[in-house]
């Protein structure tokens, strides 16, 4: 993640549990017999001696593990495949509509799933211009004068036609 917040999701055998850097978390019962997450094997030094510790990474990235595993808990298998297949029908739905558009193209015919690229007969930096000036976040847009666009569960129809409809003005 070149610095940036990770996850730092890993596995180790038994016998290298107490190598791995930061804090572990484990997988456990309440005291009401619910499941519950817990920091464990916790090397006391990264509180005590940290000039000595084998690794201070654990704030930060813990933060962004422990917001992962609610996400993923309150989800569930159930959420995260509604969530998938909203992302990936949504997607669709915006490729189609960008391709109607003139001038536009989708830039692979292959299968994608949420994520995208178009090419537009104007510059992704006048696109994402004009899309700021009506508070909406557009495409990454790539050197070559392509546009990356990305749906998620959270967008809506009416999102996507007025992204479209303004793009309409643009080019």
């Amino acid at each position: 993640s070149f610095g940036g917040p990770g996850l730092g999701f890993m596995a180790a055998r038994q016998d290298m549990m107490r190598r791995l850097p930061g804090r572990i978390v484990g997988q456990t019962t309440d005291a009401e017999g619910r499941r519950a997450f817990v920091l464990t094997l916790q090397a006391r030094e990264q509180h005590i001696r940290r000039e000595r510790a084998m690794s201070n990474i654990c704030s930060n990235q813990a933060l962004c593990a422990l917001r992962a595993g609610v996400y993923l808990t309150v989800m569930g298998p159930q959420g995260l495949r509604e969530a998938a297949e909203l992302s990936l029908s949504k997607a669709h739905y915006l490729a189609a509509r960008l391709a109607e558009l003139p001038g536009w193209s989708l830039r692979f015919d292959g299968e994608f799933f949420h994520e995208f690229v178009t090419d537009a007969p104007v510059s992704g930096e006048k696109i994402n211009a004009v899309l700021k000036e009506h508070d909406i976040l557009g495409g990454y847009p790539l050197e070559d004068g392509g546009m990356v666009w990305c749906c998620t569960e959270t967008v809506t129809r009416e999102d996507m036609d007025e992204l479209v409809n303004i793009l309409r003005e643009v080019g």
